[in-house]
């Protein structure tokens, strides 16, 4: 997944954003409410975490803001308040979860694939495609019950095309949501992904469609 962090606290932003790109996901960090829905207005997320106690304006008003605006992505509340009616009002806001500061990294990892599933009216960890399957909890890929090894990117690279078989996608889209702002992006990094899953894998798990991007293909 793509995660949209707003959290202003330098030490736990890093140490989240360590965590979520180890667990293969593409993080940008931001540290104010501004910076984060101008961030939202310009790319593609999956998932929004969202600090409360910003200081340059709360978190619960970049939350209606963005809500307001049209954004449904699911949003994970991530804060020191503690009170029934800070959870409430930001539930009522359009958050999705609710998780309070201190907290325990591999419970926030479970929140956030949880919300995943929910997304995608999915109750498992497994996406399959034929006799292609990857875990999202594990991050295990096998093609025809074979397991693979893939790196951290190639295995993000079919995450995402699984979840959406059909769909064309051109290598901005790829590299938007492989990477982060901050990451330096070769300029074929997405063509390098393709070739190395395809030399992993059956050449035909990836397809190219000329002049357009690349889709799902089969596991054959």
């Amino acid at each position: 997944m793509k995660i949209l962090l707003v959290e202003d606290d330098p030490m736990l932003g890093m140490e989240l954003q360590t965590a979520l790109r180890s667990d293969s996901h593409a993080v940008d960090w931001f540290r104010l409410g501004e910076e984060g829905l101008s961030a939202l207005a310009s790319s593609y997320y999956d998932l929004l975490i969202l600090d409360l106690g910003l200081p340059d304006r709360d978190g619960m008003e970049v939350l209606k803001t963005l809500r307001r605006n049209g954004k449904d992505l699911p949003v994970l509340i991530l804060t020191a308040r503690d009170g029934i009616g800070d959870r409430v009002d930001g539930l009522d806001a359009g958050a999705d979860d609710y998780l309070l500061k201190p907290f325990d990294l591999n419970e926030l990892l479970a929140r956030l694939r949880a919300l995943a599933r929910r997304t995608t009216e999915g109750t498992t960890t497994e996406l399959s495609h034929g006799e292609l399957t990857l875990d999202t909890r594990s991050h295990a890929v096998t093609c025809q019950a074979a397991p693979i090894n893939l790196s951290r990117r190639e295995y993000m690279l079919l995450e995402i095309l699984i979840k959406r078989p059909g769909q064309v996608f051109t290598r901005q889209q790829l590299e938007e949501t492989l990477y982060s702002w901050d990451d330096d992006i070769g300029s074929n990094a997405v063509e390098v992904h393709v070739h190395h899953v395809r030399k992993k894998m059956p050449v035909d798990v990836i397809k190219t469609v000329r002049g357009i991007g690349y889709r799902l293909g089969s596991c054959q």
